[in-house]
């Protein structure tokens, strides 16, 4: 990428934070719109966290939702204040944590413990392959959820209840002279901005050469002296201090934490948008993510209240039609885009300005 492109590239990003600055402060916050960039953003960051080990790691696992469910249990249980904690934990004789940590130190504990289980559970799964690698970190996520509702564990997680009263995105909102200026989109952007662009780095450095090496063939790269084992355990730890931010920031996105909401199908959602953005695709993942949020939560919804793009058939719009046309828009998506919308590719300005230039470029007609 030369310099040029890199400029327009940074450009085209602020510009980006410019614009939802701007929708924030003239918009009504309780728009779906915001909705749908707060929650996209999130599993944006999920996804290209899952995307590392699954696309170009060539590990599948499905243990996302568990790494999650540590990084919000982090963050909500070392961010509620002090004052706020007798309510909160009121089975639990307050709990036995009574002092709060910055909100920045919090994701950091959120992404390093979910880091660390994963540096201890990849010992034993790390060494399963394909299937058998899967149901082993599927089955991690299920045992972390039944753990962290455990009564005995209640002075710190709150067992089965409700962790709340924690700092949330409305937070950022900064109220000054009787105005509010709205931050409640705009920082978590540029949290799990940064947050991708690290992850972006790891896969360009020599490790991220390592990663797509062991994904293309394992045998050639231990023959080359890489060690498998050392480079898939770093994939899975980075991976999962991502998965930790990422779980942290959906706790301050839904104001509440509880182990019962991360089930296997918050992990089956981001592995679908890791494939209709493309394995391999940082920008794939990114652009999918807001399409299933968008999709599923704010452009289909009518299909469930009776009325849809101006037609009103209660008797077909009800609920539920909003899944069935939704898993069919997923089909027709996998049937004409088998390596997703950006197969292994990454948007790029050159791949726009090439785009263009075959699409208005006369095409020499062949020789006789």
């Amino acid at each position: 990428m030369t310099k040029t492109q890199k400029f327009i590239s940074v450009l085209l990003l602020v510009a980006l934070y410019a614009v939802i600055f701007v929708l924030e402060q003239t918009l009504a916050p309780s728009e779906m719109l915001f909705t749908v960039l707060k929650k996209g953003a999130i599993y944006a960051l999920v996804a290209v966290s899952m995307n590392l080990l699954n696309g170009f790691t060539g590990l599948f696992s499905l243990g996302q939702a568990g790494f999650m469910l540590i990084g919000a249990y982090v963050y909500g249980i070392f961010t509620i204040p002090i004052d706020a904690r007798a309510s909160v934990y009121q089975y639990f004789d307050g709990g036995v944590i009574q002092f709060t940590v910055p909100l920045v130190v919090a994701l950091i504990m959120a992404g390093t413990a979910a880091a660390l289980i994963a540096a201890l559970i990849g010992l034993p799964v790390l060494r399963l392959k394909s299937d058998y690698l899967a149901i082993a970190t599927l089955g991690f996520a299920e045992i972390m959820r039944a753990i962290l509702q455990w009564d005995k564990l209640g002075p710190v997680t709150n067992g089965s209840n409700l962790l709340r009263k924690f700092p949330t995105f409305n937070d950022f909102n900064i109220v000054t002279g009787g105005k509010t200026i709205y931050m409640s989109t705009l920082v978590p952007f540029i949290i799990v901005g940064v947050c991708i662009f690290v992850i972006v780095l790891v896969i360009n450095s020599s490790y991220g050469r390592v990663f797509r090496a062991i994904r293309d063939d394992e045998r050639a790269a231990e023959a080359m002296g890489v060690s498998l084992f050392a480079h898939k355990e770093l994939s899975f730890v980075i991976s999962s201090f991502f998965a930790g931010v990422g779980g942290a920031l959906l706790a301050m996105y839904q104001m509440t934490v509880q182990a019962s909401a991360f089930k296997a199908a918050m992990t089956y959602e981001i592995l679908l948008i890791v494939v209709i953005g493309g394995l391999g695709s940082v920008t794939g993942s990114c652009i999918g993510s807001f399409l299933f949020i968008a999709a599923s939560e704010w452009w289909l919804r009518g299909l469930d209240s009776g009325s849809f793009l101006g037609i009103s058939a209660p008797m077909l719009f009800r609920a539920g039609f909003r899944k069935v046309v939704f898993a069919v828009i997923i089909m027709a998506i996998v049937l004409f885009y088998r390596k997703g919308l950006m197969g292994a590719n990454e948007f790029s300005i050159q791949g726009i300005a090439n785009f263009f230039k075959k699409l208005f470029t006369p095409r020499k007609r062949s020789a006789k």
